[in-house]
């Protein structure tokens, strides 16, 4: 089983990669700075970027799965901090990316998205909408939404995967589902958790075609 892995070098895609090889996948990863994928058994680097399709094309080649753990960023994690992609980069990507895996017959795209993306955000925290409505966290928020309606409205088969607040433990948690906020999801999740999530939820036929909140138990 292969699969083409979008933000490798990230702080969640990295726990991706490496639970991805863990569970005996191979997995292309397309990066615009190779280098800092390290070299192991089972991993073929492609220097490039995600919102080229000719870089899309060599890349996914071989791929049953597609996981994008990719992200509008920040200079910092400060709220206000200026952006580092453009703010339509996520949709810009998906836009490219859709056509390519259709023609590949791709078996699945997994997305890493965001609680409060959507419908969601009326579940979220007031203060938390507040640094959506007036930060720049809120480009992440809105170029997110425009790539779920790009994914979901393709051919593709399809799941969601929309994380609450994300921590760097690294610890194996627990993970809640929650659909229609419910149950209620919890505030925090920890990257390498999500991570499992994400490629766990590669063959899952039951979250086919679903958006899901997850949050530690």
């Amino acid at each position: 089983m292969k699969l083409l892995l979008l933000g490798a070098t990230g702080r969640t895609g990295k726990w991706v990669l490496e639970t991805a090889l863990q569970k005996g996948y191979e997995v292309n990863c397309l990066a615009r700075n190779s280098g800092r994928i390290p070299t192991k058994e089972g991993v073929t680097v492609f220097e490039g970027n995600a919102n080229n399709p000719n870089d899309l094309v060599k890349a996914i080649q071989g791929c049953q799965y597609v996981v994008n753990t990719l992200n509008v960023s920040r200079k910092s994690d400060f709220p206000w901090s200026s952006l580092r992609t453009p703010k339509d980069y996520l949709s810009n990507v998906m836009t490219q990316l859709i056509p390519i895996a259709e023609s590949q017959g791709i078996d699945r795209v997994v997305i890493c998205s965001a609680w409060g993306v959507a419908e969601t955000k009326k579940d979220i925290p007031k203060w938390f909408k507040w640094f959506i409505d007036n930060s720049n966290i809120g480009a992440a928020y809105q170029d997110h939404e425009r790539q779920e309606v790009l994914l979901t409205q393709s051919k593709l088969p399809w799941t969601i995967v929309r994380p609450v607040g994300l921590t760097d433990s690294n610890k194996e948690q627990s993970i809640r589902e929650t659909f229609n906020n419910n149950p209620k999801p919890s505030m925090t999740i920890g990257r390498k958790s999500v991570a499992r999530y994400l490629v766990e939820s590669l063959t899952r036929n039951d979250l086919a075609g679903k958006k899901v909140v997850i949050s530690k138990v």
